[in-house]
């Protein structure tokens, strides 16, 4: 495992913060491969629905801390811990993501993102299945 390729990822989950912090959807889907997903409430969501997802999340500050990561070649893994704080109540929601990483042409890219929150009883889950649904088409 190269102290670049760790440079190179911790680079890419504080892209994805700042990103999502300042409402720059934009820049968050370059943090993605074209076919990256995120999961969260008992689904997994491509990458052309994370835009909605996004914005029918609360906004706020996503502080996350360093990753734990194993690199393997082009691919890697790796577990985040995150602390999103609402912008309007200051309320707090704690948790961590699990990915997987990819190294492409522009750099390593997350390919996979699931969200785990640490709710106040101590259980870890995905969250409420169905809190967000993709409008149909």
């Amino acid at each position: 495992m190269s102290t670049d390729d760790l440079v190179a990822i911790q680079q890419l989950l504080a892209r994805y913060a700042v990103t999502i912090t300042q409402g720059d959807i934009d820049g968050l889907l370059q943090v993605f491969t074209p076919d990256g997903t995120y999961s969260a409430f008992g689904d997994t969501y491509p990458l052309d629905e994370f835009p909605a997802l996004v914005a029918a999340a609360p906004k706020g500050l996503f502080l996350t801390g360093t990753a734990a990561v194993e690199v393997s070649g082009d691919t890697a893994t790796g577990t985040q811990p995150l602390c999103f704080v609402d912008h309007e109540t200051h309320h707090m929601r704690i948790g961590y993501y699990t990915d997987t990483y990819t190294r492409t042409e522009a750099g390593w890219r997350l390919k996979t993102r699931a969200m785990t929150f640490i709710r106040r009883s101590g259980a870890h889950d995905s969250g409420i299945p169905h809190a967000y649904k993709p409008t149909e088409a």
